[in-house]
């Protein structure tokens, strides 16, 4: 698997309307610098706009989901519909996942795909992005907010303005847990494989990481300015505290850790009210 961040980031085959987005979802199919179709949706916020606000002021918030998730499952839309609250929400399926194309290379390449995402949500006119991951999508938004800084050449409309990680691993292999060795072998084993095709509507590429990505914990201090917000339960059966404190000890002073007394792991875990903080952090993060 290769970990080529470069090109370019995305071809909407549907081009946004400023009437229609403001009351209406959009879905379509957005195209990576690589060449992965990726199925896309854009929610208007279900609050009501204040006239006087311009819209190019609108923030908007980037849902990269766990692994076997996609954008039309339960707990992705649960979690859309708590951030729509906020702003505009732009969900979508990794590749592999879904109604995507490609196959998942469980954190690698999938940096692309959220990348094109997020060109996407900034061609509505928002600009602000805030990138929520979780579990799997949480190392993926900490991986694309080092390599999409703002002001990089070639990625200033793919950068994020504030990143919260939920549920996240800190390094990779990591097999410390039994729901991790399950992982472990749904990836690596020619059955697992199978059982993730047909049985969790998600297609795993069989090779493996060449060259290694850069890790979740390697790719914190690289986010500095962008604000940042760690968040992971007491009670997450797949990564101990461990990952979530090395990660806040990479980010430094830039980072922010909130450890959730009785929470489990990723979207099904976090609590509505959970949700409400991190929307509420969102919008007081900058403008």
């Amino acid at each position: 698997m290769s970990a080529d961040p470069a090109g370019r980031v995305v071809r909407s085959t549907t081009g946004p309307n400023s009437e229609t987005s403001r009351h209406a979802p959009i879905r379509t199919f957005l195209h990576t610098a690589d060449g992965v179709t990726i199925d896309s949706v854009y929610d208007p916020p279900t609050f009501v706009y204040d006239a006087s606000t311009p819209p190019s002021r609108d923030l908007v918030f980037v849902i990269a989901h766990g692994f076997t998730g996609d954008a039309d499952r339960p707990h992705v839309r649960r979690v859309a519909a708590a951030f729509a609250q906020y702003g505009a929400v732009v969900t979508f399926s990794f590749r592999g996942h879904g109604a995507s194309g490609g196959s998942s290379t469980v954190g690698d390449r999938e940096v692309l795909d959220l990348a094109a995402a997020v060109q996407w949500a900034r061609s509505f006119g928002h600009a602000r992005v805030v990138t929520v991951g979780f579990s799997m999508g949480g190392s993926v938004v900490l991986r694309h907010a080092a390599l999409y800084r703002p002001g990089r050449e070639g990625r200033t409309e793919a950068h994020s303005d504030a990143v919260v990680s939920v549920s996240a691993p800190a390094r990779w292999y990591y097999r410390g847990t039994p729901p991790m060795r399950r992982v472990h072998w749904l990836i690596t084993r020619p059955e697992g494989r199978l059982l993730g095709r047909y049985g969790l509507r998600t297609r795993i590429h069989h090779r493996e990481w060449d060259p290694v990505p850069l890790s979740p914990v390697e790719s914190v201090p690289q986010i500095a300015p962008t604000p940042l917000l760690i968040v992971h339960g007491d009670r997450d059966g797949y990564f101990p505290l461990d990952h979530p404190r090395m990660l806040a000890d990479a980010a430094g002073d830039h980072g922010e850790l909130w450890l959730e007394p009785g929470m489990g792991h990723a979207e099904n875990a976090a609590p509505d009210e959970l949700l409400g903080r991190i929307g509420d952090w969102a919008v007081t993060q900058g403008g």
